[in-house]
């Protein structure tokens, strides 16, 4: 693991909630197709380089923002905080981390004010804003309503090479744990972190990192997931669903996961739980259970866990990538999904014999 990151005198931002993602995306009229012909999200604003788009229940300016650019990547990934002053604590306290920070008061997109962006101690980009435009809330608008409708910008979720540390960080952030995978020495490979009442605006999970592994909205119903399947069948581009419809063992959500053009991983996600009260307890999953991912025990197809998009720096560059030490790729996504069991099948002590299984399937 790398060097234990610093605590920080200052005190943290208080952070609502994360509130929008901005990619970049190298066809902007194919990645328009995608999320607002097939995937229903509501255009606020365009132009020939961006595009804008929230969901049906948000009154901020935006949940997305998609801009032109010459490789895929994540641009940022933005928190709204409480009050103005702590966008002046978020640039203190990452200051005092030792973070390269940019500070714009009149934004970095279009309905966004007072911003500063951060490539905080995992070497990802956040943004952290009070002041929005505030948009329709189409609630209402019945009449715009689609049967797969995105209802909530759910949570992002990060791939890092320093899960533990990464935690650490984030929890003195003001982020709280409400699940987490680990090995039966302790080592933690992925935690999912929330501020808003819900299982996670973030989570981290092991892998090469700094690289984000997807973005999610939340739908009212699974019904509305299956649509989406049905939709995306029917226009023949069901190659890009990657994995599911299926339940998580994690969260108990019901998902969905699909690639837009650019290989972006979104996220279609429902029915979590709620997680506000202040002694809600953490879940603590074995990283051999095959139900902490799919809880019907389906498989995990390798581009889930291999996949994920580059970060940019400040400047819009792609951060540089690191490996896990000490904990293999392969170890992780071969070893804990192929030395895998159920709940109803043998205990998690048992022998490879008793288990029956085998690197790579059963015996």
């Amino acid at each position: 693991m790398s060097p234990l990151i610093p605590t920080p005198s200052v005190p943290p931002p208080d952070i609502v909630r994360c509130a929008y993602m901005e990619l970049v995306v190298t066809d902007l009229a194919a990645s328009r197709d995608f999320y607002v012909d097939v995937l229903g999200l509501h255009v606020t604003c365009e132009d020939a380089d961006t595009i804008y788009l929230r969901t049906l229940e948000e009154f901020i300016h935006h949940n997305l923002v998609l801009r032109q650019g010459p490789i895929a990547a994540a641009a940022v990934a933005a928190f709204r905080v409480r009050t103005p002053a702590d966008v002046d604590a978020a640039e203190a306290y990452y200051q005092e981390l030792g973070c390269r920070t940019e500070r714009r008061h009149g934004g970095f997109v279009k309905g966004i004010g007072d911003a500063v962006r951060v490539e905080d101690p995992l070497g990802f980009p956040y943004e952290f804003f009070y002041e929005t435009t505030h948009v329709e809330r189409l609630t209402q608008r019945y009449d715009l309503y689609t049967a797969g409708e995105l209802v909530r910008l759910d949570h992002f979720n990060q791939v890092t090479p320093d899960v533990p540390h990464g935690q650490q960080y984030l929890e003195h952030l003001g982020f709280r744990a409400s699940e987490q995978i680990q090995d039966s020495a302790g080592i933690t490979y992925a935690v999912w972190l929330h501020r808003k009442q819900t299982v996670h605006d973030t989570a981290l999970t092991n892998g090469d990192g700094p690289r984000m592994h997807h973005l999610a909205f939340a739908t009212h119903e699974k019904h509305n997931i299956i649509q989406i399947c049905d939709k995306m069948g029917a226009l023949r581009i069901s190659d890009r669903i990657e994995r599911g419809p299926g339940r998580h063992g994690v969260s108990n959500a019901f998902y969905l996961y699909i690639l837009d053009p650019d290989g972006h991983r979104v996220e279609i996600y429902t029915q979590d739980y709620y997680t506000g009260d202040p002694d809600n307890p953490v879940i603590t999953w074995d990283v051999h259970d095959n139900q902490r991912r799919d809880w019907w025990g389906n498989p995990v197809v390798p581009s889930w866990y291999t996949n994920a998009s580059p970060v940019l720096d400040l400047d819009g560059n792609p951060q540089p990538v690191t490996s896990p030490e000490g904990i293999s790729e392969l170890a992780v996504t071969v070893g804990a999904d192929g030395f895998s069991y159920t709940r109803g099948g043998p205990a998690p002590g048992a022998t490879t014999e008793q288990r029956g299984f085998k690197l790579g399937g059963q015996l």
